[in-house]
Order: C-alpha cells, then sequence, then structure tokens
C-alpha cells in the first residue's frame, strides 16, 4: 500500500472517528469521559496498527490493514470506534472480547481462518491482541526470579481456537518456553490439572476460551503454576510493565516443525487425534485426569450399583469440550455406555453434539445472541428440545440431564418434574434446578455419607466451605448445623481460591476480625476478596471441603498443599470444573434413584423441609440477557443503571422503601475498589463493583442484588428468598415463593428501567 493512499485512509479515518464521537457527545449516547478517553485514544491506536511493520507479522498485518481500511472507506465509525477506543481489558482470568460484532465477520473468519480481512483492533480479540499478550506473559516469566520455563496451552470449540492456541505456543516456543499443547480441544479445568501436575509442574497456563459466552466472543484465560489465577499483584504487574499493545518487536514465532527437540509435548489421550504431532511425545493427560476424579467418590463400586438401579442420563455438551470428556469420565467409573444418552438435535439442525464454535443451536434468532450457558433456563428448554427429537417417548425414564458450558467448567442439571408437582414448575415436565439448590445437595450429600461410614464427619473442627456471597445462604445453614466452617467471597472463583490459599497459609487472621460480623456502607472499602466469616475457629480450619458459585461452579480445593506449586492435599484443581460437577451430581442421582427418591425428593425432604435451613429460593437474570450493551454507548447504560440503584439505596437509608409490595429494611453497598481506575469515584457515583443489596428481613437471609460487571457493559440482578415450609403446605409454599421472587425480578426492572431485550 503506498503511503499516500495510507495518508488519505488516516485523514478520513480521523475525521470520520472525531465527528462520530461529537455527535455520539450531543446526542447523549455518551458522557464527557468516554468522550474523551474515546478521542484520546481511538484514532492513536488505529494509526499504529495501520501503519505498523515487523516482518514475523507480515501475513497477520496485511489482512489486518485491509480490514481497517475497508471499514475507514464504508465509513463504519461506531464499529472503528468500539475496535480502537482502548485495549482489551485485562480481567482476573486474563483477556475476554469480542472477535466482531457482527455475524457476518465471525463466518469469514471461520471459513478463511485467521488471516481474513475483518475489522480487528486494540479492543476486539484476535491473533495480533492474543499474540502481544502472550509476548507480555512471557516476558513477565523470564523476569521471574527463578525464570518460567514451562506452559501448558490448551482451547475449546471457539471459532478457529486451536489456530489462536497454536499463536501462543509459537510465541512461548521462541522464548524458549517447553510447551505442553492439548492436541484437541479440551475443558479448561483439564487445563488447570496439568499445569501443576508432577509429570509437567508448569509455570502457566492459558487456555483460549471465552467460556460460555456467545459465539462472537473469544478469550484468553490466564492460570499461575498450582493452576489457579494469578494474584491480583502479579496480574496488576504482569499487565503495566509487560504487556504493551504497542510493542510489536516483541512478537516472536517458532513453528511447531521448527521446535527443539523436546521443546514441544502434546497432551490428549492414549490415541493421536487428528492431529499432526511432528514426531513429539504424547502423553495421555485424559487419563490421569479421570483417575484423579475418581478419588472423590463416595459410592467405591458405582458399576455394581448401575447393575442393581441403571441410571438413565442424558448429556448435552453445548457445542462444547465436554462432548467426550463427560461421558468418558462416566463410563470410566462405572456407569455404563448405553444409559448414557447424548444430545444433538439433528433434526433441527441444532448440531449441540458438534464442536462448532457458531453454536448453531443459539444464533438463530439474529439480534439475539443468546449464551451456550447450561445454567440458563433457555439453554435447558433447548436440550430438551433436542432430547425429545433425538430420542421420541425417552424423556421421562431419564433420570438426569446433565448440560456443560463449552469450556466444560461449568455444570447445571435438569430434572423431570413428579406429575403433583408440574403446576409449581409452570406445568412444565422439566425443571432446572438452580446451582444453589445442586451445591445444596452435593454438601449435604456427602456429609451423609461420610456419617454413614464414619458415624461422624472426620475433621469436621478442620474442614470449611467457601462461597460467593451471591451464592444461597442453604449452604451456609447447612455447613453451620454440621459444624462446619464458611467462608464467603466476592465474586469469582479467583476470590473463592485466593480466600482458600490465605487459610491454609495461617493468614485467616488477617480478615476474620476485618469482616466477621460486619457490614461496609458504600463509603467504606470491604476487604479485596472475602465478604465475611462464620465459625472458623479463631483461623484453625485448614480443610475446604467445597468451593462453591451461584454461576454453576464447583471444586473441592482440600487442605494446604505441599508447596506452592501443587493442588490441595487431597483437593481438585483450584479452580472450578464443570466435569467433577457432573460426576458428583451423576453419583447422588443413582444413589437417590437406588433408595427411592430423585434429586426433587431430597431437596424437598432433606433441605426445604428441615427447619434449621428452610427453602431459599434464588433468582438470577442477567442484564442484558444475551451479550452486552451495545458498543460505547454501553458504558453509559450501565452507569445509568447504577445511578437510578444509588438513588434507592439512599432512598432506604432515608427510611421507607418497597419492591413488589415487599417492603426493604435495610441496603448495603459493597465495594472493593477493583475497578477505581475504569470507573473512578466522582460526585455522588461510586462503583458498586460487588453490588447493592437490599434486605427484605432482619435476618438479612432474604434479599436482592444489583451487581455490574467491572470488564463488560452488563449486570446481574440476583434474588434469594427464603421460608419455612412444613410438609403439608410445601407445594403451596413452593408456588408462592416462586411467584414472589418474579413479582420481585419483574419489578426490579421496571424500577430501573431495564426491560427484557
Amino acid at each position: 500500500m503506498h503511503s499516500e493512499n495510507i495518508d488519505e485512509i488516516l485523514r478520513e479515518a480521523e475525521k470520520g472517528i472525531t465527528n462520530h464521537l461529537k455527535t455520539s457527545l450531543e446526542s447523549g449516547l455518551i458522557d464527557e469521559q468516554l468522550y474523551d478517553d474515546a478521542l484520546n485514544h481511538t484514532f492513536k491506536n488505529l494509526k499504529r496498527w495501520l501503519t505498523v511493520s515487523h516482518a514475523p507479522l507480515e501475513k497477520t498485518l496485511q489482512p489486518m490493514r485491509l480490514g481497517i481500511i475497508n471499514s475507514v472507506r464504508q465509513g463504519k465509525w461506531e464499529d472503528i470506534v468500539n475496535a480502537f477506543r482502548q485495549n482489551v481489558r485485562f480481567g482476573t482470568g486474563g483477556i475476554r472480547g469480542m472477535m466482531a460484532s457482527d455475524r457476518d465477520s465471525i463466518r469469514k473468519l471461520k471459513e478463511n481462518g485467521l488471516h481474513t480481512d475483518i475489522l480487528k483492533g486494540t479492543n476486539t480479540m484476535n491473533d495480533i491482541v492474543v499474540l502481544l499478550t502472550s509476548a507480555g506473559v512471557a516476558k513477565f516469566g523470564k523476569a521471574q526470579p527463578v525464570p518460567f520455563s514451562k506452559i501448558v496451552v490448551g482451547y475449546d470449540s471457539r471459532v478457529r481456537g486451536r489456530e489462536l492456541a497454536e499463536c501462543v505456543a509459537e510465541l512461548f516456543l521462541a522464548y524458549e518456553y517447553t510447551v505442553y499443547f492439548f492436541d484437541a480441544p479440551c475443558p479448561y479445568p483439564e487445563v488447570t490439572f496439568a499445569i501443576p501436575h508432577r509429570d509437567i509442574k508448569a509455570d502457566v497456563g492459558v487456555l483460549i476460551s471465552a467460556s460460555h459466552n456467545d459465539y462472537r466472543y473469544n478469550g484468553f484465560k490466564l492460570s499461575c503454576s498450582n493452576g489457579s489465577q494469578f494474584d491480583p499483584d502479579q496480574r496488576e504487574r504482569m499487565y503495566k510493565e509487560f504487556i504493551d499493545f504497542d510493542d510489536f518487536e516483541a512478537i516472536r514465532l517458532r513453528s511447531f516443525k521448527d521446535a527443539k527437540p523436546g521443546q514441544l509435548k502434546f497432551l490428549g489421550g492414549s490415541e493421536p487425534e487428528d492431529s499432526e504431532y511432528y514426531g513429539q511425545e504424547l502423553i495421555d493427560m485424559h487419563k490421569k485426569y479421570r483417575g484423579h476424579m475418581r478419588e472423590f467418590l463416595m459410592t467405591k463400586d458405582i458399576k455394581a450399583q448401575q447393575l442393581r438401579t441403571p441410571l438413565s442420563i442424558a448429556f448435552c455438551p453445548f457445542h462444547g469440550a465436554g462432548i467426550k470428556a463427560v461421558p468418558g469420565l462416566l463410563e470410566d467409573v462405572g456407569f455404563a455406555k448405553k444409559n448414557i444418552k447424548s444430545i444433538d438435535g439433528t433434526k433441527s439442525k441444532m448440531g449441540l453434539n458438534t464442536l462448532d464454535g457458531m453454536f448453531p443451536a443459539f444464533c438463530s434468532d439474529p439480534g439475539r445472541e443468546q449464551q451456550p450457558d447450561p445454567g440458563d433456563p433457555r439453554a435447558a428448554e433447548t436440550a430438551v428440545k433436542a432430547f425429545k427429537e433425538d430420542y421420541p417417548g425417552e424423556f421421562d425414564k431419564t433420570d438426569i440431564l446433565i448440560g456443560t458450558d463449552p469450556d466444560a467448567d461449568r455444570c447445571a442439571i435438569v430434572v423431570t418434574v413428579p406429575e403433583n408437582q408440574r403446576h409449581v414448575y409452570a406445568n412444565k415436565d422439566y425443571t432446572l434446578l438452580p446451582a444453589d439448590d445442586v451445591w445444596t445437595l452435593v454438601l449435604w450429600y456427602r456429609f451423609q455419607r461420610e456419617i454413614e461410614a464414619y458415624g461422624q464427619i472426620r475433621d469436621a473442627d478442620k474442614k470449611f466451605i467457601v462461597l460467593s456471597h451471591t451464592t444461597s445462604d442453604s449452604l451456609v445453614l447447612l455447613a453451620r448445623k454440621f459444624g462446619i466452617g464458611v467462608i464467603r467471597t466476592w465474586v469469582g472463583f479467583a476470590a473463592l481460591a485466593a480466600s482458600t490459599r490465605d487459610v491454609w497459609d495461617g493468614k485467616a487472621q488477617d480478615f476474620l476480625q476485618l469482616v466477621d460480623g460486619k457490614d461496609q456502607n458504600y463509603v467504606d472499602l470491604c476487604h479485596p476478596f472475602v465478604c465475611d466469616c462464620m465459625d472458623m475457629g479463631n483461623g484453625k480450619r485448614s480443610i475446604n471441603i467445597a468451593a462453591m458459585e451461584q454461576s454453576n461452579g464447583f471444586s473441592i480445593l482440600g487442605g494446604p498443599p505441599p508447596d506452592e506449586r501443587s493442588l490441595g492435599e487431597g483437593g481438585h484443581v483450584r479452580d472450578k470444573d464443570g466435569t467433577l460437577a457432573a460426576l458428583l451430581v451423576a453419583e447422588i442421582a443413582a444413589w437417590a434413584k437406588e433408595n427411592g427418591t430423585t434429586l426433587i425428593g431430597l431437596l424437598d425432604k432433606e433441605i426445604y423441609s428441615d427447619p434449621d435451613i428452610g427453602m431459599f429460593a434464588t433468582f438470577y437474570e442477567p442484564d442484558p440477557l444475551d451479550g452486552e450493551y451495545p458498543g460505547i454507548e454501553g458504558d453509559r447504560i450501565k452507569k445509568g443503571i447504577l445511578l437510578k440503584a444509588l438513588e434507592y439505596h439512599r432512598a432506604v437509608q432515608a427510611g421507607g422503601f418497597e419492591i413488589a409490595g415487599t417492603p426493604i429494611k435495610s441496603s448495603v453497598i459493597y465495594r472493593t475498589g477493583k475497578y477505581d481506575t475504569i470507573y473512578p469515584p466522582s460526585g455522588d457515583f461510586v462503583f458498586p463493583d460487588e453490588g447493592i443489596r437490599f434486605f427484605f428481613d432482619d435476618e438479612k437471609l432474604s434479599h436482592l442484588t444489583i451487581r455490574p460487571s467491572g470488564t463488560g457493559n452488563s449486570l446481574r440482578f440476583h434474588i434469594q428468598l427464603r421460608a419455612l415450609p412444613t410438609e403439608s403446605n410445601l407445594l403451596e409454599t413452593k408456588a408462592q415463593i416462586r411467584t414472589k421472587g418474579r413479582d420481585i425480578m419483574d419489578e426490579l426492572r421496571r424500577l430501573l428501567d431495564a426491560p427484557r431485550q
């Protein structure tokens, strides 16, 4: 491209960007802060990318330039501003964002490969952003007192996920790391298991995935040497000192075929996939992973049990990496292959049992880009419909339907509803169990089986659970009933792992006194990752028996590890694992069936009807329901809703406020300040990064929470209601509390002017 043509494009781009931002400001679509930030960064970033030259990247840079030029000539100013107004935000687990906002671009990327001329920028997920981020991580590793030398790299079913993973691997090869590369789409928890495995002992791990987000997204999920996420101070230093979106010279590449002897190893199963291994070693990581998870079963001979009382299982991978992992795990422990039915939806061409990053079962309605999230009731409906297509007349005979998201770190459960309860569940023959109920059952079951085997919970005085503050209090009451300690953290598995690590390290006293029994207000900053603690024995407890979050995440972290690069003693991976959760819930369903009941039956009898626990009904909705508020305007929309929520908080403090006829007794703002650099406090506005909570009762067991995303333009609405039913009014109470929860959610949306999209 001649320099005069580039100069012409740059002049046109600067003018178009400036005019677009000015018009957006004048029309009220963005505020002054957003305008200034975008004006300062958009054109500067575009100019850098359009004019950069770096020989090792020329195959990538040429189509990237063409994508920018085409967008400028077509006057796609909104798309250009969104692509270049900032760098992709570096969050707790790495980076995540849209590859493109439109379906045609994603389809073009899928069909033509990474080197295609769609619009790429500093604020989109693309091969250049992945390489620049990888270079920063690689340099950070080499700058450590003991330099990093090994990395595990994996990918799930996202569009061009393998090629992006190869970009990461080739860069780390060039930085003289030994690379362990998964030979096929794999669950994220298998990556976090492989990193600290004794046969590898890697320093870092990367998975190319955007978890449960829709097909437009991709991400770079980053793990440290023990498989958990990096500590905030390490992550902050890594980003500020080593990741530079202008430093193209830091990008070096070494192809797989040019890897030094022993520098590249592949991870997979016992047999090669349809991949090229370049004569390198293949390690059977799947076998090691499955063998490790067997240790967490309470039923030691499931095969014998299944011969007596076979469990009928349906499984939906939602186009993702659980496609082989979950059925293989279930078969490995003794569930019969013939009784595990994989769901595809062949007749409707859903392709749920295919590794397709376009997620065809979830993008049939343009403008409503639904997520392949197994915890979404609409996804459950899709899975049930597909099952009934694939296996006519079999649904009522199915005991449990398991779903995992594309990287298989989340698990959700669908069960059939007894006929006498269908009026409670919107007259449907199935229901998606809230993760809150599923984890409560897992915990209850493990307590009961241990008492059955040993007469008591062994070392109860040393054990504790950890859960996020938006996860059900039924878990808190259940744990305390059995003499188990509780730590409640802020949202995200990184917080669950960090608090557990501090307990292991004897640092629990550092936060016990700070948070125990104390509420915060919006002026004070809360502890960075702990919300509150109960019955922790003055910091003497040390064995985590469950880590749980409302967003369908689960693991067992165990006791203090032998060193900082290992899993907890007797524990599982230090991030969430949907495959382990699938296994444990299948075990409970099998035990329930053998004992003449079901998961709903266990919940009704052992949890809801227990006066020490009661019925906790939880309701969750994101806003918007799918994706994010669009583009740069999304920041303004999110902030506007939060300002209304803050007004209602102040109304509660002044006395007298209700929602859907339910009085609000008190409210609190939870803020750690972790996103203050993105949303600096100003005037009456502070960014409530962990949410604004409104309590309906003095015991603070019924409440609603409005919680914003820190790095994305979206909000989360959580409601928890408690009731104490008796055996005689159980179904009536179920119906009443579910109706009340829906009414509160509807009224909340009206008050916030946040209608369902």
